[in-house]
């Protein structure tokens, strides 16, 4: 069969709505917390506004033009819409019915989202108070006419729109924009311990003959727009800080390419939003209770810890402590993985704090992709600069809505002498790198952090991610050598141990598999263990298919999307997939190749990455793959690492040949095991001090799991 065809791919979009519907039913979960069930809720409708935004818009520019697209499945463009305009339908219709059943929930714990003709004369007055001192005062209400027009109206803005009727003149459509700064649930007072709320919507429509004393209000309903978020840039600009600037203005004034309208509203002012807007040919949804249940996170706050996950605080590795907390003498003695979120970001922060402070340090490079607004990295960075250090930053200008913000933190570093790169002209770096040289004994020694994920503090408390450490100088060397090709453009030879996409970590990625196919066909176990957010390549899937064909063992763990079909017979009946969502964001990148014996091994192969298996990853992006070699880190990876989430059968839901994701179920006798819960409780291998050396077992061989859900004997007990 040739590659690409359809009955060996799933279709990128859909599946990523599936993704999305696993998320929503974290939201229906009756054992997670009633506020983190309103989270997830408000999590897939997120999820759902940034598909259209950048996915559905990119499809719809097709249809447009009139291109076929490049999706792996061979669906065309306006099939793909057709199908996703369906599956999204399904989403919005769960999502309403979850939002009921939450709404009723909170009600039990005294936290109401009140209608408007629902409340007490008392509620009813507290409201109008509230609403003339705090939101009137914000309001611009228009009349619309040809000597007051249809105002812009940015991405994700809503509103209400009305019919409006004056003696002795034509009628009028009266809008009434919601400022993005204003609180969705306006807050009235309450007796007790009680907490009401009102939709700022609902008190717009009530109020809205006072807003327009002199008219009568015929009709009124509520919309909301999501515009085109893409940007097209023209890697020629001659100066791409402006070309970006300019760039995001088009942004904020990108086609509509959804309108959501509540039900019932009346057809004359659907008609005229459409025609207002432009978007006759667009996506008009008219099936939500409300409109952006991603503001229903507003809600999260107003509760008891009581409703929320348990309390959990990040450990800081002893190992560090250890050495007085000298991240560069606890790593020249050994590597070391900080595993995000479980262990704390400031390793990372301080690793660049001491370096910057460190009269022996003469350089830092660092890449930076997606910070946090109030960034310590960069705060570290200019403290190096300013203390004379030699200091480069790649700051990539591409990183889908940071744009802004890592413009802001271009010119601030520039300020403060930092030599600053704004990547590569046709590829993004998504590399996560830091390269520390310092001058010990008359000689330069180099520190290095390569990680699975962002420099972005607040995501580190959510995100999954690894962090290695290693002074290991080959892998320095090499790492400089990957700072002169993103600084450059000299292409970077003789590399020892890193992999960099585009130019080589696709082809050491398929060599790797095809040695596992070699050990297969030499009757050698083989076995291939990875770990990632997506895995779309055809090229990689297809690979994967030969392996399974070979006899090769393949365990992959995909969070989101995933176009490979497990379970095939002659095709892939070798592999599985799983999907974990949970508490945390599972955003770590990892594989494991037996070598020739069967996982977990010491003789294993083991990789972290930045780079997910997709296309634009190793056709289009600067990524590392990046060899674990420490006995200690490496046992940490793959004893603790991936065995907890193999084992996993709380959070972990599994991959049909169909398309269909169904939960993994626990057996009768089968203890549950979640590896959220497992990597808060246990400290790390790597991280470990002498004090907790016997403080967590070294791997999970000894966990009690049922033979279904993976394939190796070794693990199960």
């Amino acid at each position: 069969m040739k590659p690409n065809n359809p009955s060996r791919l799933f279709n990128r979009e859909l599946s990523w709505l599936f993704f999305n519907t696993r998320v929503l039913e974290e939201a229906e979960n009756p054992d997670v917390p009633l506020l983190e069930r309103v989270r997830f809720l408000s999590i897939s409708a997120s999820n759902l506004d940034e598909f259209y935004m950048v996915r559905v818009a990119g499809l719809r520019e097709q249809v447009r033009a009139g291109l076929r697209g490049d999706d792996p499945s061979y669906l065309l463009p306006a099939e793909q819409l057709t199908k996703i305009d369906r599956r999204a339908g399904k989403i919005v219709a769960r999502q309403n019915r979850c939002w009921r059943k939450l709404r009723r929930e909170l009600a039990a714990e005294k936290i109401n989202v009140l209608e408007t003709d629902a409340l007490s004369d008392v509620q009813h007055e507290a409201l109008r108070k509230t609403f003339d001192t705090d939101i009137l005062p914000l309001l611009t209400p228009l009349a619309v006419d040809p000597a007051h027009p249809f105002p812009f109206i940015p991405n994700l803005g809503f509103g209400i729109v009305l019919g409006l009727e004056q003696k002795d003149r034509d009628p009028l459509f009266g809008l009434i924009t919601v400022p993005s700064n204003m609180p969705r649930f306006v807050e009235i007072e309450a007796s007790g311990k009680e907490r009401n709320f009102v939709l700022i919507e609902d008190a717009l429509q009530a109020f809205s003959p006072n807003i327009y004393p002199d008219f009568d209000v015929t009709s009124s309903g509520v919309f909301r727009i999501t515009r085109d978020s893409g940007i097209a840039v023209d890697e020629r600009a001659e100066d791409l800080v402006i070309h970006f600037e300019n760039l995001l203005r088009q942004r904020r004034r990108g086609i509509v390419i959804r309108l959501e309208v509540n039900r019932k509203m009346d057809v004359s002012l659907q008609d005229f939003l459409v025609s207002s807007f432009d978007c006759a040919d667009e996506v008009i949804s008219n099936s939500a209770d409300i409109l952006g249940l991603c503001d229903l996170s507003e809600l999260v706050k107003v509760g008891t810890k009581r409703l929320l996950f348990p309390s959990f605080s990040a450990r800081f590795p002893e190992r560090i402590r250890e050495f007085d907390g000298d991240c560069l003498a606890a790593i020249a003695a050994k590597d070391i993985v900080v595993h995000h979120p479980y262990e704390e970001f400031d390793v990372v922060i301080q690793f660049l704090q001491q370096a910057a402070r460190d009269p022996d340090v003469v350089a830092i490079k660092q890449t930076l992709y997606r910070t946090s607004e109030d960034s310590p990295i960069v705060g570290a960075l200019i403290d190096a600069a300013e203390a004379g250090k030699n200091v480069t930053a790649l700051v990539e200008l591409k990183a889908r809505f940071d744009e802004a913000s890592n413009m802001r933190w271009a010119r601030d570093l520039e300020r403060a002498g930092v030599q600053v790169v704004y990547g590569f002209v046709g590829y993004k770096t998504h590399a996560k790198v830091s390269l520390v040289i310092r001058r010990e004994q008359g000689k330069l020694r180099m520190y290095t952090h390569l990680g699975t994920g962002n420099y972005h503090a607040q995501n580190a408390k959510i995100y999954t991610d690894l962090a290695l450490f290693t002074a290991d100088p080959i892998i320095g060397e090499d790492v400089g050598k990957l700072f002169n090709f993103m600084t450059s453009y000299n292409e970077p030879r003789g590399l020892q141990k890193l992999s960099i996409a585009p130019l080589t970590l696709r082809e050491d990625l398929l060599e790797s598999i095809d040695r596992e196919i070699l050990h297969a066909h030499a009757g050698r176990p083989a076995t291939i263990w990875a770990k990632m957010n997506a895995l779309v390549d055809p090229i990689v899937i297809e690979k994967l298919y030969g392996a399974s064909q070979a006899g090769v063992k393949i365990d992959l763990v995909v969070r989101g999307i995933c176009c490979l079909r497990p379970g095939v017979e002659g095709m892939s009946e070798n592999i599985r997939v799983k999907s974990i969502i949970g508490r945390f964001l599972e955003h770590s990148r990892v594989v494991c190749f037996g070598n020739g014996e069967e996982l977990p091994s010491d003789q294993a192969l083991v990789y972290i990455s930045s780079a997910d298996w997709m296309p634009r990853n190793l056709n289009r992006r600067i990524e590392t793959l990046v060899p674990v070699e420490s006995p200690t880190v490496h046992n940490q990876i793959l004893d603790q690492i991936m065995i907890a989430n193999l084992l996993d059968n709380t959070n972990s839901w599994e991959l049909q040949a169909t398309g269909r994701y169904v939960r993994v179920a626990q057996k009768e006798g089968t203890p549950r095991f979640s590896a959220h819960e497992y990597f808060m409780e246990n400290p790390s291998l790597s991280g470990r001090g002498t004090a907790l050396a016997d403080s967590a077992p070294a791997h999970l061989e000894d966990a009690d799991v049922p033979d279904s859900q993976i394939f190796h004997p070794k693990l199960v007990s």
